[in-house]
């Protein structure tokens, strides 16, 4: 069952047009809520006149910042590792002061929408408008202006990991090779935008809030804590969920208002984002500027590495989670794939007049992987030695008793020999060499780029439980025996179209002994799930599948033991295939369906007195290491146009290791997806903002998401390493997460394979996205 490529569960409902997303909910008696977005990055705000909005047709209510803070608390994005970090105050609306485009102001509720977006003119505000900060240079600029007072200098949060002989490596050192990375700010871009239908009810002090998010538990303890609420009163209800990427894990300042604005109406209040406020008000990402050295020898043995990272926040730290995890990923995984001496690493963050920067895909893994493997392939070219040679001779060894990285992160092992022996075997570099030097015939610049990658998944308590961050590393699943011998449950992992219900399903089927089809999930419901993580950092089949798989064992060996009764065998001379039970000698001639016939309706029936449960429930959460682990290695070829700059990708492929693979077909989807969001961040995506904070790219016109056409064929390979392939039954299987790593390398092998193209030239890029005027300034920098 385990290692088909089933297709998801809920795939033939959504293709037929059946979904069911939330602007497709119908509650009775709900009203619409629109907001009043800041125009200015950074303003006072004078005065509010809501007067007119107010007596307008068809509105129920206006709400600004002190109609709200009756009911909702302010939050700050703290975090319990880091102390210094500092955490200015956020509200639901703005009260004195704005301090970036589309921060919500006021919220307005009404009978439809229309009708609340023409009371939205009817509001009249008076700011004064402040300097503003709109990059980092700003940020850190001796007289800058201070978003915060409780902020000097505009830093968050300032993090640094050395090893005592790093700068005598670099001292000693017979090559170093350096570059300064630049990377653009992005967001996610899901089908479906974010929204949410609040529902109080007073008589009860309950609320049920219906929400296209990734962590309904997460959620549940925000309303609870911020509105002042019993938790075990809170339900969210996650439907179909059009896409998340991240950023739907997070507390949103709308969201929370809306559901403010349902308590103090004691009316359903529904929200759902358009496309253009999305773009303004969606969780950004990625924005860091990084100057990276590598040491080595003339023997091309790597000896240390150097990163200083800063990165551009926005103007508060996310809460939650804090803004701390981009950094954090920076930190520990830079020149994580080698066997390095020593290592560095700094990073720092900084309020920006920009959007709220957050979580999403891959959360920083790709800064670190672009600014490793950018130097490693600088090292190579300065080497005169052979990329592909250079990574093989440098590669770390990971596993127990085997020694942590420079940076003092310990891994389990990982095969990175494996897998670039794999990506090789398939994409031979003699047929690489001779498809680039056609191309440079044919009068285009052509290159081909690696990227090693790691991606930390399936984290365990340790980063947020010690952070006293109230984020579950836990996921939790129940099933039971139907009368027909299916299996039904309920599972705390969520669905948002990347296919975790099937893989779950999948290692339930198998567990259990029954065809996939007898198997149903119910998710993203808080009352009926246990309080799980939901979907973030490549978690949900790795901790949610072992849940499932210790829910099924547990449910399987009462059947088995309910059978051996009714058979007059011992357990172990049992088993179950195919929802049949089976001894050595085949079919036993009793099924599921006859057992579950007895134990629901004629229990008495039942040998010895047995008191059927037929119910099962498990959770699960990684304990024994902070994280689980896969690697892997992605190889990017690209036409670049001299006329021109425009980069075109031909090929992309990826070589893989992530243990058991429970469904090679989810899997390779997630890879393609990742890669494809990858390739996006390194050619055409970018959320630029001019000096004083305007968004200049707030519409799918000018951030351009890569197309079908302009994406290339993509091709994954797995790697398995021996006993893989077929685990033991009894024994709980030790999963991990592919969900970000397509994105995790994709960009850093892009940016590569363009070096490797404008390389004849004498040129270098080390800036993403690389767009046609980057590439033709890079080409010919006096232009």
């Amino acid at each position: 069952m385990t290692g088909h490529p089933a297709p998801g569960l809920r795939w033939r409902r959504l293709l037929a047009g059946r979904g069911r997303y939330l602007a497709d909910l119908a509650v009775k008696g709900a009203r619409e809520a629109v907001f009043l977005r800041s125009p200015h990055a950074h303003a006072d705000i004078l005065s509010i006149n809501v007067t007119a909005a107010r007596d307008a047709p068809g509105i129920d209510a206006v709400f600004l910042h002190d109609d709200l803070s009756k009911v909702l608390k302010p939050w700050r994005g703290t975090h319990g590792l880091f102390p210094g970090m500092a955490a200015p105050e956020q509200s639901a609306l703005a009260g004195k002061r704005v301090r970036h485009v589309g921060e919500p102001v006021a919220i307005v509720i009404g009978e439809s929408r229309s009708a609340c977006e023409d009371a939205l003119e009817l509001i009249d505000v008076d700011y004064e408008p402040l300097p503003a900060v709109g990059d980092i240079e700003a940020a850190l600029a001796e007289d800058g202006v201070p978003i915060h007072a409780e902020a000097p200098g505009n830093v968050c949060l300032e993090a640094e990991k050395r090893s005592a002989g790093v700068d005598a490596a670099f001292a000693a050192a017979e090559l170093v090779v350096e570059a300064e990375f630049c990377f653009g700010r992005h967001t996610g871009i899901p089908l479906e935008p974010r929204g949410l239908i609040a529902e109080y009810e007073p008589g009860e002090g309950s609320l049920t809030v219906h929400h296209s998010h990734q962590c309904p538990a997460a959620m549940q303890e925000a309303f609870a804590e911020l509105l002042g609420l019993d938790a075990h009163r809170v339900r969210i209800v996650c439907p179909d969920v059009g896409g998340g990427f991240g950023i739907k894990q997070q507390v949103y300042a709308d969201e929370m208002a809306v559901a403010a604005a349902a308590r103090l109406l004691a009316r359903p209040v529904r929200f759902v984002a358009d496309r253009l406020e999305s773009m303004a008000s969606d969780i950004q990402a990625r924005h860091h500027r990084v100057r990276g050295r590598l040491a080595l020898d003339r023997a091309g043995r790597m000896l240390a590495m150097d990163a200083d990272d800063i990165h551009a926040i926005g103007p508060y730290s996310q809460y939650p989670r804090s803004s701390a995890g981009e950094g954090r990923a920076v930190l520990s995984l830079t020149g994580a794939p080698y066997a390095l001496d020593e290592a560095a690493a700094r990073s720092r963050a900084v309020f920006t007049n920009m959007g709220m920067s957050g979580h999403y895909r891959g959360v920083g893994h790709p800064i670190a992987t672009a600014v490793t493997e950018g130097l490693v392939d600088l090292a190579a070219r300065q080497l005169g030695a052979d990329p592909w040679d250079l990574r093989r001779r440098n590669f770390a060894t990971y596993g127990k008793d085997c020694a942590p990285s420079a940076l003092g992160v310990s891994f389990e092992h990982l095969p990175f020999a494996a897998c670039i022996d794999v990506l090789e075997a398939h994409h031979p570099r003699d047929a690489l060499h001779a498809w680039r030097g056609a191309a440079r015939e044919r009068g285009l610049l052509a290159g081909y780029g690696l990227a090693v990658f790691i991606e930390m998944t399936a984290r365990g308590p340790a980063f947020y439980g010690d952070g006293n961050v109230r984020i579950s590393t836990r996921d939790y699943c129940t099933l039971r025996l139907e009368p027909n011998g299916s299996i039904a449950g309920h599972a705390s992992v969520t669905e948002q179209g990347q296919g975790v219900e099937t893989g779950v399903a999948q290692i339930v089927a198998e567990t259990v002994g029954v065809p996939l089809d007898k198997v149903r999930l119910v998710t993203g419901d808080t009352d009926s799930a246990g309080h799980g993580g939901g979907t973030w950092g490549s978690r949900s089949l790795a901790i949610g599948g072992s849940a499932g798989a210790e829910a099924a064992r547990t449910l399987r060996a009462e059947i088995v033991e309910i059978a051996a009764g009714l058979l007059q065998r011992v357990p172990a001379e049992l088993d179950i295939q195919d929802g049949e039970i089976v001894d050595q000698n085949g079919p036993s001639g009793l099924g599921l369906a006859e057992i579950a016939t007895l134990a629901h309706f004629r229990p008495h029936e039942l040998p010895g007195g047995c008191q059927p449960r037929l119910v099962a429930s498990a959770s699960f959460g990684p304990l024994d290491a902070p994280f689980r682990a896969g690697c892997g290695v992605q190889l990017s070829c690209v036409e670049v146009d001299p006329e021109t700059g425009l980069v075109r990708p031909v090929r992309h492929a990826v070589a893989h290791y992530c243990g058991l693979v429970v469904n090679p077909l989810l899997v390779d989807g997630q890879f393609k997806g990742g890669v494809a969001q990858g390739l996006g961040a390194a050619l055409t995506e970018e959320l630029l903002y001019d000096s004083e904070g305007q968004l200049l790219t707030g519409s799918l016109a000018e951030y351009r998401v890569p197309m079908a056409v302009e994406t290339p064929d993509i091709t994954v390979h797995h790697v398995h390493l021996p006993g893989e392939d077929n685990p033991d039954r009894e024994a709980l299987p030790r999963y991990a997460g592919v969900g970000e790593a397509g994105t995790v390398g994709a960009s850093a092998a892009l940016l590569n394979a363009v070096n490797d193209a404008l390389a004849p030239e004498s040129a270098a890029l080390w800036r993403i996205p690389a767009s046609p005027q980057r590439v033709l300034a890079a080409l010919d920098p006096e232009e």
